[in-house]
């Protein structure tokens, strides 16, 4: 698995070392810092920029590329050990996906599932969400009504972000509880709708209807915790 960008390559410099197998600098760094470097514990290689470019498919590496072990996700079960869950229904917007990775991670949200993508770009999520995907254990099942009913099972109370839902100024959370966030174009469905405990929604200012997914779940979360 590779990894490329100073923030998320720094992140698991400070946090997951262990799993760094090659560090590649494809830009000069100051004498400190590349001795600092050969301290631990990995190959340090020097490759040229078009090798960089290469490695990245063109992506913005900033000069810092990692090749790490495979980030593995967590089967369903963890849910159960968790009070506060994040589910994502089929968003598929990688900068929406990691930024709502960034704030669960930073709001205390103890798993986050994503559904309706077999094959989620975890890579890619890692860098979108500046190394916290690394840290934030993550679930993904391909169908979110086996996750909501896993859930309700395990006794949690499911909340979905719906336009029409209660103020979530107003609503009072269950201690096990799962915030359901839909797509940014379709929302979520009538059927997971119908699946929900409850509604929620976030009250606007001004005569406007939406706001990007990735901020509406982010100030959700708060309200949730």
């Amino acid at each position: 698995m590779l990894i490329y960008g100073k923030q998320p390559v720094y992140y698991a410099l400070e946090r997951h070392r262990d799993r760094i197998k090659t560090l590649f600098l494809a830009k000069e760094v100051d004498k400190k810092e590349y001795s600092a470097l050969m301290k631990m514990g990995f190959e340090v290689k020097r490759i040229p920029e078009n090798a960089a470019q290469s490695m990245v498919k063109g992506g913005n590496h900033q000069g810092y590329i990692a090749e790490m072990s495979n980030l593995v996700p967590y089967a369903s079960p963890f849910l159960k050990r968790c009070g506060f869950v994040v589910v994502l229904s089929s968003i598929t917007d990688m900068g929406n996906m990691g930024s709502l990775v960034r704030s669960a991670y930073a709001l205390g949200v103890e798993a986050l599932v994503i559904c309706g993508i077999k094959e989620p770009n975890l890579e890619s999520l890692i860098r979108t969400s500046s190394g916290a995907a690394l840290d934030l254990p993550l679930v993904v099942v391909h169908n979110i009504h086996d996750v909501m009913h896993e859930l309700k099972q395990s006794g949690f109370s499911l909340y979905g972000a719906t336009l029409k839902g209660t103020n979530v100024r107003e609503v009072s959370f269950d201690a096990k509880r799962a915030l359901i966030l839909g797509s940014e174009g379709e929302g979520l469905s009538g059927r997971v709708e119908k699946g929900l405990d409850y509604g929620v929604s976030i009250e606007m200012a001004h005569d406007f209807d939406s706001l990007n997914v990735g901020v509406a779940g982010a100030i959700l979360m708060e309200r949730m915790r």
